[in-house]
């Protein structure tokens, strides 16, 4: 036998109902229209719309056309520019949240490290004559 496999083949196809690959292919949907692009907003529009989300995170209606209008935007670019906004607000909050658990964390550690460092545990004195030793401790010689 070459270095080729066999593999088993048994009555049942892969594909339901005796389906080949190609007839997969040919049962998809055309597909949709094509995404927008990104919008790339440019510095005014940032400003303004940051400067509007400091004050108010959800827009009415009425809000919303006004500030599209002014900026020269479409109502689902302001829509979606305050959802991700949002979305980013709050990424930001849970980051900091962390960071705070691990500054708290780490002062706590420091803070131990201080307290026992204070305390002398630490550092060790050497034992230099049997009256540096406690004297309930038995000290054998070799």
């Amino acid at each position: 036998m070459s270095g080729a496999r066999h593999w088993p083949m048994s009555n049942k196809s892969c594909f339901h109902d005796g389906q080949n690959h190609l007839n997969l292919f040919n049962n998809r949907q055309q597909p949709k229209k094509k995404r927008k692009s990104r919008t790339a907003f440019t510095n005014h529009q940032i400003f303004e719309l940051e400067k509007r989300f400091l004050y108010q995170k959800y827009l009415s209606p009425a809000d919303r056309d006004e500030i599209a209008s002014s900026l020269g935007l479409t109502n689902a670019q302001v829509i979606t520019w305050f959802q991700n906004r949002r979305a980013k607000l709050k990424r930001d909050m849970e980051e900091l949240k962390k960071d705070v658990e691990s500054a708290k964390i780490l002062s706590a550690h420091k803070s131990f490290l201080e307290n026992v460092t204070d305390l002398g545990i630490l550092k060790k004195k050497p034992i230099v004559s049997e009256d540096d030793c406690p004297k309930n401790l038995v000290v054998s010689e070799k």
